[in-house]
């Protein structure tokens, strides 16, 4: 069931989370059992109260009736808008239905076609510049583009006078942390991997650009003592903490001793060739992260993306299934080049009866990305004695 919660983050400026638990896949993909939260903010000053994106418009209505608890909708003079995707827009056409004439929509210019094709609803639209100023009632705000950060009209706000930067996605996790901020470390080392998993699933395929705008921002040298994010916690306490692992994310940084092995196994057989593999590994005292697609299990490709992203190294166990790879793993492969990407050893070991794919063709799916093959070892059916030494060098060249 979802909660609501209303919190004064600073003087006239308040949070509306909503925790959503309900969400199965985020984006439809993506599963989320920690599930997520929607974070909009509301400024109030003397010239009228300044919204701050949304929630996903299945709640619409509650976020009006909770908006309402807040200020009168007749006050809302602006609705800034750091993204147009519809878990921060979807609850915006409501709005409009219920007060369009006192409100200017603020944004990237995308964002006025983006909002006129997704809602078909008419509205007045200020297009912002990159870090172009506003005064509001005394407030200033600045605008931050942060493209692709997931999308190209993804923008920040910087308010002077608060000294807080509201980033949107950027800087956002799943989960729902058991507190709004970040004051208690072991809220923030629970919450941590669930940042991670974000980053990699939503923002990887952009995973250069989460860079770029984190130094896009030092370099404004603006005192950014609050960041409020629109998902997971706001950073009151210590901001940098969620700057430094974002920035640690986008450049892949490995954990030396963290290994990913995913495998697929219909019958057992592979399962012996992983087993040999994961003691060699635990020989060595490694973190080793175990996925697995059996008939009693089927991981999901969420977790698997997420923690690979700082995997020093991936193990991949393929089956052969109809002459073919196994497709789940196929897709993994997909998923891992399109949102990882990055400098990691990778090994693949194929089991197969009458038919084993060939190393070229597994070699080719990783081709065009940063990924590095060490090695494909083919296997028939249970591993003899010859193959299990294969199996433990293949580690020793992981490694």
């Amino acid at each position: 069931m979802v909660k609501v919660h209303i919190d004064k983050v600073v003087e006239n400026m308040y949070m509306l989370r909503l925790d959503d638990d309900e969400v199965k896949y985020f984006e439809a993909l993506w599963s989320i059992p920690e599930g997520i939260t929607y974070n909009s903010y509301i400024l109030l000053t003397d010239e009228g109260a300044i919204l701050f994106d949304s929630w996903k418009h299945t709640y619409s209505e509650l976020f009006l009736e909770t908006l309402r608890k807040v200020v009168d909708l007749k006050d809302i003079k602006y609705i800034i808008i750091h993204h147009m995707e519809q878990d921060h827009s979807g609850s915006i056409p409501k709005i409009l239905e219920v007060v369009n004439d006192n409100i200017t929509v603020v944004g990237h210019p995308i964002v006025r076609d983006l909002i006129s094709s997704f809602y078909r609803v008419k509205f007045s639209f200020k297009a912002v510049k990159d870090l172009e100023g506003m005064v509001v009632g005394g407030k200033k705000l600045r605008f931050i583009y942060i493209p692709w950060l997931h999308w190209p009209d993804t923008i920040a706000t910087y308010i002077e006078d608060l000294k807080a930067l509201l980033s949107c996605d950027a800087f956002g996790g799943y989960g729902i942390p058991s507190m709004p901020y970040d004051d208690d470390p072991q809220v923030v080392e629970r919450y941590l991997p669930f940042v991670r998993k974000y980053v990699a699933t939503v923002v990887g395929h952009y995973r250069e650009h989460i860079v770029k705008n984190i130094e896009k921002i030092t370099g404004l040298n603006l005192e950014i003592k609050m960041i409020a994010p629109a998902h997971g916690l706001v950073w009151r306490n210590n901001p940098k903490i969620i700057v430094d692992y974002y920035y640690k994310l986008g450049l892949a940084e490995p954990d030396m001793k963290k290994i990913v092995v995913v495998y697929s196994s219909m019958y057992g057989l592979m399962e012996k060739s992983i087993e040999v593999i994961i003691d060699e590994l635990t020989k060595k005292n490694l973190n080793v992260k175990v996925f697995t697609f059996t008939d009693k299990n089927q991981a999901a490709i969420s977790d698997i993306i997420g923690d690979s992203i700082d995997a020093y190294a991936i193990i991949l166990g393929a089956s052969t299934y109809e002459n073919e790879l196994f497709p789940q793993i196929e897709y993994v492969i997909k998923m891992l080049v399109n949102k990882v990407n990055a400098e990691k050893f990778v090994a693949v070991v194929n089991t197969f009866g009458w038919g084993k794919v060939s190393g070229d063709y597994i070699k080719s799916l990783f081709d065009g990305s940063r990924f590095k093959i060490v090695e494909v070892v083919n296997i028939r059916g249970t591993p003899e004695n010859k193959d299990i030494e294969k199996l433990r060098l293949v580690v020793q060249k992981l490694l």
